[in-house]
């Protein structure tokens, strides 16, 4: 495109994340002319700094333990199998060069004009991408978010979520300051390949607002693999001395270590985009307001994903996109999405899946609950001698009989919970899963045949 020619869009989405790239696909398979612009590798930070990645080396920091498992099943496993940390980043970086690739030809096929640039705002259907012009009917936003850094001496000095990936040498030793999912996910991950780990977390538990039994399951089995969780606990300082980094924490301690992480949340990317000029209306982190329709307080403009901090998983911005390009483009009645049941995974050690209210909340929300649950070791380790439990647990409305929450941590539970938030979403009752025949042996059949309440 020439720089001096501006080019015209019925569609112009800023961001090739995940959400923009559906809206972009689906809005030029109505006709719409529609183009996008990225400054960096499409696909957004579930391809390139997240989801991604991340599930890909916790495949990798899960053959550790199935090594170790085999030897119970007759396998001559060597006691210290080498691992190679180059081969797994070089082979990490080669599989999402590969799906970067397919975003860009999905993008082609459709009929997409893909621009490399930093779009920011010059008026309010004006764009300036690196010096190109262009214009659009309609906008969208789908910038994504940000890792936060902490707000502290040294604080620059650690990595986040966006540089973990591409630490440039195998750690030994790792500190990982946060509680949410990517900092348990890290400690997993990192556990896996050989690091010593050290985990600290401000308040009491992490996983705030996950089930509470949940999350004490996690942290006990967490400290049976040895990682060393350290809560109501935060970090003052950190400073560099060559390959060490040192932490000061408020419990007075330091604590040294090779690869210092943060895992403290994240902000949405709108800083440079030139909004505050335009006056759409945004929240004091810089999260962008929007109604039911993913509409702006400027009507033509529209904002979808982490960008808008609400539900911020890649599934939900994908389904934004494509509803909101589909009410814009397809000539149909709108439709909208549910942000009913949102099912989450968290791939920890073990991982956790969880569909609907936890306990905590069926109770803030007035429910008189029934509470069904099974704390049990899964076949799997017992020729293993793996001492790692999980727990499945229902949540119940005792009026209704209809099941608020599905809950498990435990071996394939995100594979495990995905039908039973299809369950959730068609108003299952415990009656329903009680007359549901199991399949023998395996862990999914705990969950209808719970009979006994546990309070």
């Amino acid at each position: 495109m020439s720089k001096n020619k501006t080019r015209h869009f019925d569609y112009f989405v800023i961001g090739a994340g995940s959400g923009g790239v559906r809206s972009a696909r689906i809005a030029a398979t109505h006709g719409a002319k529609t183009g996008i612009a990225e400054c960096s590798n499409l696909g957004g930070t579930c391809v390139n700094l997240g989801c991604v990645p991340k599930k890909l080396m916790a495949y990798a920091a899960d053959y550790h333990a199935h090594f170790e498992d085999s030897r119970g099943y007759g396998w001559d496993a060597p006691q210290n199998i080498p691992f190679d940390w180059n081969t797994l980043i070089e082979n990490k970086n080669k599989e999402i060069s590969r799906l970067n690739g397919m975003y860009k030809k999905t993008l082609e096929n459709a009929g997409v004009e893909i621009i490399n640039g930093f779009a920011k705002f010059v008026d309010e259907h004006t764009l300036d991408i690196n010096g190109q012009i262009v214009t659009a009917d309609k906008i969208l936003i789908a910038v994504g978010s940000t890792p936060n850094m902490p707000d502290i001496e040294g604080g620059h000095l650690m990595a986040n979520s966006d540089t973990f990936f591409h630490w440039p040498h195998p750690p030994k030793k790792a500190v990982i300051l946060g509680g949410g999912y990517i900092a348990v996910e890290f400690a997993h991950i990192l556990k896996g390949l050989g690091v010593e780990i050290t985990l600290l977390y401000r308040g009491d538990l992490f996983l705030r607002g996950f089930d509470r039994d949940i999350r004490e399951i996690l942290a006990e089995e967490m400290r049976k693999q040895g990682i060393d969780l350290r809560f109501n606990t935060n970090i003052i300082k950190v400073e560099q001395d060559g390959a060490a980094f040192h932490l000061h924490t408020t419990t007075g301690e330091t604590l040294s270590c090779d690869f210092p992480i943060a895992a403290i949340g994240r902000t949405p990317k709108t800083e440079g985009l030139g909004l505050q000029k335009l006056g759409i209306k945004m929240k004091y982190n810089g999260q962008i307001e929007t109604d039911e329709n993913y509409r702006t307080s400027i009507p033509h403009i529209y904002a979808v994903g982490d960008v808008t901090n609400h539900a911020n998983l890649t599934p939900v911005a994908i389904k934004e996109g494509h509803a909101l390009a589909d009410n814009l483009f397809s000539g149909q009645s709108p439709r909208c999405i549910s942000y009913d049941n949102i099912t989450t995974a968290v791939f920890s050690a073990p991982p956790i899946g969880t569909v609907g209210l936890s306990e905590e909340e069926a109770l803030d929300k007035g429910y008189k609950t029934a509470i069904y649950q099974s704390n049990f070791r899964p076949m799997k380790y017992t020729l293993a001698g793996r001492d790692e439990r999980s727990l499945m647990k229902l949540v119940v409305d005792a009026e209704t009989d209809k099941v608020l929450g599905v809950h498990m941590i435990g071996l394939d539970a995100p594979e495990i919970i995905q039908g039973f938030a299809v369950a959730l979403n068609s108003k299952a009752t415990k009656a329903d899963f009680d007359r549901t025949m199991a399949i023998h042996p395996t862990s999914a059949e705990e969950f209808v045949l719970m009979r006994t309440k546990a309070r």
